[in-house]
């Protein structure tokens, strides 16, 4: 409980987004990724039912892996910890059960909004919806939209929070704002919003392919929507550039968690009598942190999987940069393998890789902290940089994140996440990377914590 965070560590940014909030019963929170949108929110949720009383039943719709984010945020934080909140997800007997439980919020994942309105017999009495990742109802056609707008007039607060709302062009905030304010800013019907703000671009004979804005149509809709929105370029809460460093934690199943603590047995085991010396504490370690990243080589070179928590949450924030470029540093080369299987990547190796990152071209890449030295400059081509797997090394650390975080940077915010599984080496790692502790000091009282019977 120690390391326990409280209001007082919120950001100047989060707390004039939770006044927005708390002030608007109509908010778009256009906060970029890692920027905190998820305490944010729980803060400004925990204000208005205990504070304002205003509202008593929450419902947050999120990505179905996001859900957890959710619960881990309010325990990590001391002032939240009175919300009573339950994640409606399983099968669907599990799901009523959740949803007919006392609580104040209720999480569920977008891909259950049609059921639950339409086909669980629950009683849609939400006087407050959160839509984590707004741009997932940007289709005005989809049965999860249509399906939240039929509840839409029974709920007295919403709030729609995403990084890029209109990530494939203008055309998408039509049904995000629709969903927001009912129609009254940007219109009730998409052919209302087209033929106000732009014009046929690609066409064949009365086929209309895609279309382009009208001149001036930009700034009048963002004119339309200004007053119930803010982003991080409507706000000067932030002294510019600022670097922002969160943890995305994900947690092994019961057989997951097996495996690792009886290979770490086994490993543990292989050490010689006496003290831990650097040698065997490297070994041990760089296993443990092939098995937190989800992977371990066996003696002969063969990649043996264990989990995939990481890659799963990997797609979770490429999915929430909506378009924007992405930096992967791994560490491991079956992270590499496991990542390009998952994924469409390109490793930052060469200057033409470095000119086409640079040049916005390049929407998820990857680098090793090993080739990411001094003078190797990637600030133009994104903010966004994603730790899949740890090193222990600090000079590595620091040169790889300096990599975005530095003079010259166009976005103003770096934003550095840390994957870290639950439960293993990886806490360990951040842990003595925070407190600038040198490599091999820090790997060995690891192990040796471990020997007394502490976790790694």
């Amino acid at each position: 409980m120690a390391d326990l965070l409280n209001k007082d560590d919120l950001h100047g940014y989060q707390k004039y987004s939770i006044n927005f909030i708390i002030k608007h019963p109509i908010a778009a929170i256009l906060l970029d990724c890692g920027l905190g949108k998820t305490v944010t929110s729980l803060t400004a949720i925990n204000d208005l039912l205990f504070e304002y009383f205003e509202v008593h039943r929450v419902l947050v719709i999120c990505p179905l892996r996001v859900g957890a984010v959710w619960a881990n945020e309010i325990q990590h934080w001391d002032h939240l910890h009175q919300l009573q909140y339950i994640v409606a997800v399983g099968t669907e007997a599990e799901r009523l059960s959740a949803l007919k439980a006392q609580a104040d919020i209720y999480v569920i994942n977008r891909e259950n909004v049609q059921w639950l309105i339409e086909k669980s017999g629950i009683p849609f009495d939400f006087d407050m919806v959160v839509v984590d990742e707004l741009s997932s109802f940007k289709n005005h056609q989809s049965k999860r939209f249509k399906a939240l707008m039929k509840a839409r007039p029974k709920v007295k607060r919403i709030v729609g929070l995403t990084g890029t709302p209109s990530s494939n062009g203008l055309m998408d905030l039509f049904a995000e704002f629709k969903l927001l304010d009912m129609g009254k800013r940007l219109g009730r019907f998409i052919g209302q919003y087209r033929s106000a703000y732009f014009t046929p671009d690609k066409r064949n004979g009365q086929v209309v392919f895609s279309y382009r804005p009208l001149p001036g149509a930009e700034d009048e809709i963002y004119r339309k929507i200004s007053d119930i929105s803010i982003s991080m370029k409507s706000t000067d809460h932030l002294q510019m550039p600022e670097l922002i460093s969160s943890q995305y934690e994900v947690q092994l199943s019961d057989a997951e968690r097996k495996r690792y603590e009886e290979l770490k047995k086994e490993l543990v085991l292989q050490l010689p009598d006496g003290d831990v010396t650097a040698a065997n504490a490297a070994t041990l370690t760089i296993k443990l942190s092939q098995m937190a990243n989800g992977a371990i080589y066996s003696d002969d070179g063969t990649v043996l999987p264990i989990h995939d928590r990481k890659l799963d949450a990997l797609e979770d924030i490429i999915e929430s940069a909506n378009g924007k470029p992405v930096l992967v540093a791994y560490w491991f080369r079956h992270d590499l393998l496991r990542i390009r299987q998952r994924f469409t990547v390109r490793e930052i190796k060469t200057s033409q890789d470095i000119a086409d990152w640079n040049a916005g071209a390049i929407p998820v890449a990857v680098i090793h902290p090993a080739s990411a030295g001094h003078g190797l400059n990637l600030q133009q081509g994104g903010s966004t940089l994603v730790w899949f797997g740890l090193t222990w090394s600090l000079e590595l650390y620091q040169q790889t994140n300096a990599r975005l975080w530095r003079q010259g940077q166009t976005a103003g915010t770096v934003v550095i996440q840390h994957i870290i599984t639950k439960g293993t080496i990886d806490g360990r790692i951040l842990k003595a990377l925070k407190e600038k502790n040198k490599t091999q000091a820090a790997l060995i009282d690891a192990v040796r914590a471990s020997l007394r019977g502490g976790s790694l």
